[in-house]
């Protein structure tokens, strides 16, 4: 009888395991290959203009070309959209029409960060700072005596423009915010951690020397004369910058065991990596595979290059069109997994997640039928078809996942591109990797995590 009832709860109860104990030493290495190529694309996409960059380099490798209206489209065609330089899709025309829908696993490059505002430049006491405005959600206080990098393009007046990257260079000087000495810092830290350290308060340490000559904003001008060098420019060019401060930290391995990454940026880099990989892969899917690399998220995904622009249905509308197909027709026939990162279980923080419902590092992608906040606001709430879908699908790759929620319901939450995407049509879920510190400076993913969500889009772009 015992051994029945053991039997018995195997049969019928959901009981997850570790992802180390459903993997073989093959599979293993496959994962360790996997998390270095990733930790070297993340180290060096440092912003969305940089990710889309590499991106095109890789690519374009592997046989990718720029879409040309009116081109050729045969099955196995590899083409890519470059939308401004901020966001991308790239896409493989599948064996069956459009008529039966795409694949699409849509991620994001952007990430929060440091803006420089239109008129960043300032001296106080004879040192010289960079006023900025911060971008997506941020603790402010993780961002003050912490190493930066600037990083962005400076467009001229001429039609120019300048990349301009400083601080990555192992020889380059980093910028740094500074913070309160705790022997001062007694009425600081009687207001809450969202007031300590204000948004106009975030201003970059540039330099501290004067220019030789007289007048007033000596160090000013010197840091300006420096700029000037180094890349032509002047402080009006600056109205017509983008300039952007993201964290001087390298990517490393964390953990006596080496099991998970430690970097800037895995929210939504490590998702973009995945069905990044995934697509370069492709020979000649049964559907026609789309990969989006979008921008804006963090931002609520408006502009000509988020998910709210009409970006993406012009490129798909002049897919289908070659084919003789509506695009409504498509969308309805579509499939799309919003590969966005989700938060991890973090027991030193226990009483904001519900643990049954919330992911766990090394427990493999997580899927989040729904997101938003509270009631379910702003959330498209995938089906019960198609979590049947994805565990169909995943179950005949061995994709390792796990059912994901954004914390406790009256916790708060938070969204993606889902509700966009599904809001054209397209039977959409979200699904990516478990992080630890989300939006911090520095994020942890696990290895076994990243490697699954490359996994699970290389399943649903292979399914028919």
């Amino acid at each position: 009888m015992a051994n029945k009832t053991t039997d018995y709860r195997k049969e019928l109860f959901y009981q997850p395991k570790h992802g180390y104990d459903r993997i073989d030493a093959k599979e293993r290495a496959a994962l360790e290959a996997y998390a270095e190529e990733y930790k070297t694309f993340l180290d060096t996409a440092r912003t969305e203009r940089e990710a889309v960059k590499l991106s095109i380099e890789m690519a374009e490798a592997k046989g990718f070309v720029p879409y040309v209206p009116g081109m050729e489209l045969k099955a196995g065609t590899k083409l890519y959209y470059n939308n401004r330089g901020k966001a991308l899709i790239l896409a493989v025309m599948g064996k069956q029409p459009l008529s039966d829908g795409c694949v699409i696993a849509g991620a994001h490059v952007d990430a929060p960060r440091l803006d420089l505002k239109q008129q960043p430049l300032m001296e106080a006491e004879e040192l010289a700072f960079f006023r900025t405005h911060y971008y997506g959600g941020i603790k402010k206080y993780q961002w003050v005596a912490l190493p930066l990098e600037l990083h962005g393009v400076v467009a001229l007046q001429s039609g120019d423009t300048v990349d301009v990257v400083i601080g990555r260079d192992p020889g380059d000087p980093q910028l740094v915010i500074t913070d309160l000495l705790p022997h001062l810092g007694g009425e600081q830290g009687k207001k809450t951690l969202s007031d300590a350290i204000t948004g106009e308060g975030l201003k970059l340490l540039i330099g501290s020397v004067p220019y030789a000559s007289e007048g007033k904003d000596r160090v000013k001008l010197a840091v300006m004369s420096i700029l000037n060098d180094r890349y032509g420019i002047t402080e009006e060019d600056f109205l017509s910058a983008e300039l952007v401060a993201v964290p001087a930290l390298e990517v490393r391995d964390i953990g006596l065991d080496r099991s998970m990454i430690g970097g800037y940026g895995h929210d939504d880099r490590s998702c973009a990596f995945a069905e990044l990989k995934a697509i370069l892969e492709l020979k000649v899917p049964p559907r026609t595979a789309v990969c989006i690399l979008a921008d804006k998220e963090e931002t609520g995904s408006d502009g000509v290059t988020g998910m709210l622009s009409q970006a993406f249905d012009f490129f798909i509308e002049d897919l289908c069109e070659a084919q003789g197909v509506s695009l409504r027709r498509c969308y309805e026939k579509s499939f799309c997994l919003s590969a966005d990162v989700c938060n991890g279980y973090d027991p030193l923080y226990p009483e904001v997640s519900e643990l049954t419902n919330n992911a766990k590092l090394n427990y493999g992608v997580g899927i989040c039928k729904y997101t938003g906040s509270r009631g379910k606001s702003g959330t498209s709430d995938a089906s019960a078809e198609v979590v049947a879908y994805l565990r169909k699908v995943f179950a005949e790759k061995n994709v390792v996942w796990q059912m994901a929620e954004l914390g406790k319901v009256d916790q708060g939450g938070g969204g993606t591109i889902a509700k966009y995407m599904a809001n054209r049509g397209i039977d959409t879920i979200d699904a990516g990797v478990p992080v630890l510190s989300m939006h911090a400076p520095f994020e942890i993913v696990a290895k076994f995590d990243c490697y699954m969500t490359y996994k699970a889009v290389a399943a649903l772009y292979g399914a028919k």
